[in-house]
Formats: structure tokens, sequence, C-alpha cells
């Protein structure tokens, strides 16, 4: 590799250790169905799996846990319906917790889908409120979606804009651990994860209760 191309890959490596590197990454899983009215009645399946959040937990082998919360702070089982909740999601081994905000939903005739964006604690005090309990900044999003066109039924994360939340007052004290997080465990896990809850949606996957 030239020099020149090595100092640029250096220089690269330590914005992204300096939270200063966006990154955009998509994982999706698609299932084909013999004719338009099967894939109708898998899509139908698919929107009422991609809004029971708490569901995704179930799912087998190595799993994080997502447990969605009422605006006020509630833990609560019924499915998402309108933006305004939490999710806290809780990562395999000792890390912290994490928080997103859904900020958007849709639901379309072939396609539905909602976004997510990393937050503070809901009902979190004024102080609290300027940290993001998350190891990407509040500029960072997921959009999980199902979208049905034909006989195709695919599933997405839409991740966009995943800066590590270490610098300043956003990270509060959670800076290290955010970046061995991101770097490090998520890092390797994050595929994994998102084609296993992809792959749930489109019916290629089951959780363990099913």
């Amino acid at each position: 590799m030239p020099f020149k191309n090595i100092i640029n890959k250096l220089k690269e490596e330590t914005k992204i250790l300096k939270g200063d590197a966006a990154k955009d990454k998509e994982y999706s899983n698609e299932n084909t169905y013999p004719d338009e009215a099967t894939a109708r009645e898998a899509f139908r399946k698919a929107v009422i799996k991609l809004f029971d959040v708490n569901r995704w937990s179930d799912l087998p082998g190595i799993n994080s846990t997502f447990e969605l919360h009422t605006p006020d702070g509630n833990k609560t089982d019924k499915p998402v319906d309108a933006p305004g909740y939490y999710i806290r999601i809780e990562l395999p081994g000792p890390t912290p917790e994490n928080w997103v905000y859904i900020t958007d939903l849709k639901t379309e005739e072939n396609l539905a889908e909602f976004t997510v964006k990393p937050s503070e604690k809901p009902q979190a005090g004024p102080e609290a409120k300027k940290v993001t309990e998350h190891f990407f900044t509040s500029e960072a999003s997921s959009t999980f979606r199902v979208e049905l066109n034909g006989n195709i039924l695919t599933a997405y994360e839409i991740g966009k804009n995943e800066v590590i939340n270490n610098q300043g007052q956003e990270a509060g004290d959670r800076a290290v651990a955010n970046t061995l997080i991101a770097e490090g465990g998520w890092a390797g896990f994050q595929k994994m994860q998102w084609e296993k809850v992809t792959a749930y949606l489109v019916h290629k996957e089951e959780t363990k209760t099913n």
C-alpha cells in the first residue's frame, strides 16, 4: 500500500475513534412467495412483527434485549403505533443500557417503517437530557422497514450518520465505554443482530416463544 494511502487510512481511523467520522450501513433480508396473495398475507404478519418490538428480544442465539417504553418512561407490551416512544436496548455482555427515541412512523399499502434516534432516558432531568444514553450520537438514525414488491417481501435496517458518541457533554461519563462498544463488541455484532431481526421480519427465522 502506498505511504500516502497508509497516512490517509490512519487519519480516517483517528476520526472514527474521536467520533468525527460518520458511517451509513444497511442490512436486509428478503423472502419470495409463490403468488401475490400469499405474499400479501406474509406482509400483514411482517407489519405486526415490525411494531411488536418487545418480541425481538426472543430471537434465538446471541441477541439483544429490546424493551418498549412510553413517553413517560413506563415499560409497555403494546405495539408501536406512533412516534414518541422510547426503546431500551441492552446488548449481550456487561455494557451500559442504550436508549433510542422513535421519531417517525409510516404505514402504507406496501410499506411500513419506523425510525429511531439515540436519546436520553425518558423523563430525564434537565442535566440528564444533555447526555445521549447510546454509543452513537443523537445525529445517528436507524430505520426499520418491511416492504412488499409483487410477491417479494423485504425487511431493512438502515443506519445513517453513525458517529461514536465519545466527545463533549453529550457523551457524559460514557465516552470510553461508547468507544469500546462501537469499535469493539458492536462492530462485530451489528451485522449478526440486524440480519437476525430482518430475517425474522420476513419469516425466515422465528422467536423462541413462537
